[in-house]
């Protein structure tokens, strides 16, 4: 396994850097004396509300994990790897920018012209951690073990990201030549599998790719049989996906009819 790819020990460095800042009730639910980072199957009832104030510190976190990841892949391409873009021209507003791209120059205000690949990122923390004082973050199950659905498994994650590249394809003409990746790190819903494939090959996306190459050690989902998605295991493979996607003129968005 590519240990720069997310792993268990990416998902304990974010809740360490966030820990120094946000109280624990944050970034964890409270079972008694226990914290947890979803609750356990077997330990509740009932599935409790999405902690709000992780998903914005796991998001910001993931953001700039990815910038760091794939920034040296953008330089050799003479490009930046950016956070936050706008494009009003392609529908990337300041209230719903790109999360990451590669550009031309080096700025959050872009051109069609200038945006060479965009990303959507949907990660967050897969595993499932306790937390305590004396002993720290520790991992404790993979995502089958608790009751929660992480990244790329969330129903509402996936038609945001197929909401939001839909919107880029059909705002302008311009966008037409900018391929989308939606990065996330888990598998994807089995009831996704056909709808992802046919989403590549209509042009609308380019591909969900996972970035965790080890998310669990039972069975799952690693690709589709179209490659809609596809599970990344290591950075020389994502950098020839990356080096395909920029070395043709082409126009993505296609009559899926």
């Amino acid at each position: 396994m590519d240990m720069n790819l997310w792993n268990i020990n990416t998902e304990i460095d974010f809740f360490e850097k966030a820990l120094k800042t946000t109280h624990p009730k944050k970034l964890f639910y409270q079972l008694g004396d226990s914290y947890y980072a979803f609750i356990p199957k077997g330990k509740a009832d009932r599935e409790m509300q999405t902690l709000q104030s992780r998903s914005s510190l796991i998001g910001e976190y993931a953001e700039k994990w990815a910038k760091n990841l794939f920034s040296p892949i953008a330089q050799k391409h003479g490009l930046f790897a950016l956070n936050s873009v706008v494009c009003e021209e392609i529908g990337l507003s300041k209230k719903s920018s790109a999360d990451m791209a590669f550009c031309a120059k080096n700025s959050m205000i872009q051109q069609p012209a200038d945006i060479k690949l965009l990303f959507e990122i949907k990660m967050s923390i897969v595993s499932n951690y306790s937390y305590t004082k004396e002993n720290g973050v520790n991992y404790i199950g993979d995502y089958f073990s608790h009751t929660g659905n992480p990244s790329l498994l969330r129903s509402d994650s996936m038609l945001k990201a197929i909401g939001k590249s839909i919107n880029v394809r059909v705002t302008s003409d311009q966008a037409a030549k900018i391929p989308i990746i939606i990065l996330g790190n888990s598998p994807i819903g089995s009831s996704y599998k056909e709808k992802i494939d046919r989403l590549k090959s209509s042009g609308v996306v380019q591909g969900f790719w996972s970035l965790n190459p080890l998310p669990t050690n039972k069975p799952h989902l690693t690709q589709t049989e179209r490659l809609g998605f596809q599970t990344i295991n290591n950075e020389k493979k994502l950098y020839e996906l990356v080096s395909i996607l920029l070395s043709d003129e082409l126009n993505f968005f296609i009559n899926a009819a």
